[in-house]
């Protein structure tokens, strides 16, 4: 029979792995590949649970770990038969060397610098520098055309103000699914940022996909109040994921990482 100490990181893997499978779709920029590093972690844990295991919290541990695989695989950039997949490589070859995975940590996992230096196995300032890295040289790599599709007016305008405060034009912001196709119809977007319920209730995500229906190569970024619902890993889903409230570095993060990578993976209803 399996001890209480073991149930009780299993259970802790497993309310945290959703969170993961999150940073690692969005530090790769696919569904696949993060996917495919979130179960490599796994795997290498049931080989050796130590690094887990010394950890002062099991999720600072399980993404230890997974940065052991990744730094393992040398956080592939290589050549793509993909047009999207190749140019993102590029633009990341360009970065300094672990910067995005820092601002990642930082801003949408909500690590501490003191978490985020234990999980990459570095120092506290040297977290600090890589951050900052990663904030200037991605809000520079990639500007464009940004539409919204949020039925909250508050929460409409705080996204388009910080849209626009790094640089994008914003071409609107739809409220429900119609306007949505309409809209993205009349000005072609870059990216989208969409909320999942909207006011009618319509969703938002069926208003992504009839958009991606007229247009390839979109990137969007979902927004709810509950992440771990749209994470299960039972269908498609979104590469790019922020929670309802969010902060603005959460939000500039994640618009430059999905401007940077162009990804066009979404759900299905």
């Amino acid at each position: 029979m399996p001890s209480t100490e073991t149930i009780d990181l299993s259970s802790a893997i497993a309310r945290d792995l959703p969170y993961l499978r999150r940073y690692a779709r969005a530090l790769t920029g696919s569904q696949d590949s993060g996917d495919r590093y979130a179960a490599a972690t796994l795997e290498s844990l049931l080989i050796d649970a130590s690094v887990i295991n010394a950890a002062e919290r099991p999720k600072v541990g399980l993404f230890h770990a997974f940065h052991l695989v990744w730094a393992s695989s040398g956080a592939p950039t290589d050549e793509s038969d993909d047009v999207l997949a190749a140019r993102a490589q590029a633009h990341m070859a360009a970065l300094t060397p672990n910067s995005r995975e820092a601002l990642l940590l930082q801003v949408i996992e909500d690590f501490s610098t003191e978490e985020i230096a234990a999980i990459m196995q570095t120092d506290v300032p040297d977290v600090e520098r890589l951050i900052a890295a990663a904030v200037l040289e991605m809000e520079r790599s990639v500007t464009g055309k940004v539409m919204v599709i949020e039925d909250e007016a508050i929460i409409a305008m705080d996204i388009v103000d910080i849209v626009s405060h790094i640089g994008h034009a914003v071409t609107g912001v739809a409220r429900t699914r119609r306007d949505a196709v309409s809209l993205a119809a009349r000005e072609r977007p870059d990216l989208i940022l969409a909320d999942i319920q909207l006011a009618d209730n319509s969703s938002g995500i069926d208003a992504v996909n009839d958009i991606l229906g007229q247009f390839d190569h979109i990137p969007v970024i979902f927004i709810t109040a509950f992440p771990e619902r749209l994470l299960t890993g039972e269908k498609p889903e979104p590469a790019f994921l922020i929670t309802k409230p969010f902060t603005e570095e959460q939000l500039r993060s994640a618009v430059s990482q999905a401007m940077f990578f162009s990804s066009t993976e979404t759900l299905h209803a």
